[in-house]
């Protein structure tokens, strides 16, 4: 594997401090360590492998508050952004698993009470719980506000009946962050979080999903699954409330993830280029390959520039980023898959084999334009604040 060239200079910029800097080439070292064999054959066990690496890296303890176990007191999205595009630049897998413990206890940071947090959190900080994060259904998708699982109020319990889909570590998740539609009012406002550990009564992985890229996702159903009122994240029927305060927090990371995944495909096309010989000379004499390394060279910078400006607002400001955020996400996922996509073109047929790291970095870019928002739900976004920003000032 030829060695990953990194341009560095991002670190240089305001946005960081010392400490992020630090964590960043601690980090890579330990990756280089760490991560060097990608035989995922069997994906359930490579992500409990990774989970126990991760853990005992002391790489997890960054999403969860120092109090329970943590680095920071709050959440540092900058050191989450960092982490998550240093994993992913070495292992898409990973990046994965690090990124569905902070999604899959997120809620629970913000929202649940000390005794909640102090059940789980510590244990999602050592690995000895892995978190997962039930949000999507067939039918609503992205279309939150429209899910349909319900959970009917018995008083000291909920009792939960419905379906979710697409869920990322289902079936081998230790509990669920699960949203569900209690009913206070209509839509949006009749939606509530709770914790749903894997071993209650009622609850069947009916169906395990093979993607493009592997990962474990899973189909799941609810049949009169009990769930202990203490176990309500916030209060009920601000479910959405809480589905959205954690992705205004990760969705930001998503994109860190993705420009982890196109700093990979440039560092290997920069090698294809001085390594392959094309019409007698080397592949990256000719001007229309350095053309597409130049563009590929802007695009990252533009990320990242969209990525740790959100972060930093969050860290500096501790406001909501919604803009910000979806903004980062939307860049940088759509960027990376033109990157990936040049990269494929310099490496030629040995671009589409499997095996080569930008195959695999191909497939694994898809799924980053959809999940937590889809491209066209950032754009929504993106346009609804420019609306009502441009509102309040007439």
């Amino acid at each position: 594997m030829s060695k990953i060239y990194v341009d560095k200079s991002y670190l240089q910029w305001p946005f960081f401090e010392d400490h992020h800097r630090t964590l960043a080439a601690n980090l890579e070292v330990w990756c280089q360590k760490n991560l060097g064999d990608h035989n995922h054959s069997d994906i359930d066990q490579a992500c409990r492998d990774l989970l126990a690496k991760l853990a005992a890296g002391g790489w997890l303890k960054y999403v969860v508050p120092k109090a329970y176990g943590g680095i920071f007191d709050e959440f540092d999205v900058r050191s989450l952004c960092l982490i998550r595009e240093t994993l992913a630049r070495h292992d898409g897998l990973a990046d994965f698993v690090f990124a569905m413990q902070g999604l899959g206890s997120g809620t629970i940071t913000l929202f649940a009470s000390d005794e909640i947090k102090q059940a789980y959190l510590p244990d999602v900080a050592t690995g000895k719980k892995m978190a997962a994060f039930a949000l999507t259904e067939l039918e609503s998708g992205s279309d939150v506000a429209n899910m349909t699982t319900n959970a009917e109020d018995k008083g000291d319990h909920y009792l939960v009946n419905g379906a979710k889909t697409l869920i990322s570590n289902g079936g081998i998740a230790d509990y669920y962050v699960l949203f569900v539609r209690t009913g206070e009012a209509p839509g949006a406002k009749g939606l509530s979080a709770m914790i749903l550990d894997a071993d209650v009564q009622g609850l069947e992985i009916t169906e395990r999903i093979e993607v493009i890229a592997p990962h474990p996702l899973a189909t799941m159903t609810f049949k009169d699954c009990k769930i202990p009122r203490a176990k309500l994240l916030g209060q009920a029927g601000s479910g959405f409330k809480a589905s959205m305060a954690t992705l205004d927090i990760f969705r930001s990371t998503v994109g860190a993830a993705a420009l982890g995944f196109a700093r990979r495909a440039i560092s290997d096309a920069l090698s294809r280029t001085k390594q392959r010989q094309l019409f007698g000379a080397p592949l990256h004499d000719l001007q229309l390959v350095q053309a597409m390394l130049a563009d590929s060279a802007v695009d990252i910078d533009a990320s990242a520039l969209l990525i740790y400006r959100a972060a930093w607002t969050r860290d500096t400001t501790g406001q909501r980023i919604t803009r910000e955020a979806a903004m980062a996400k939307m860049h940088a996922t759509e960027m990376a898959q033109k990157v990936i996509d040049k990269a494929i073109q310099i490496f030629g047929g040995m671009g589409v084999v499997k095996g080569v790291k930008v195959e695999e970095l191909y497939r694994e870019i898809r799924a980053l334009r959809i999940y937590e928002g889809a491209t066209e739900v950032q754009k929504i976004i993106i346009a609804r604040q420019l609306l009502n920003d441009h509102n309040q000032e007439d």
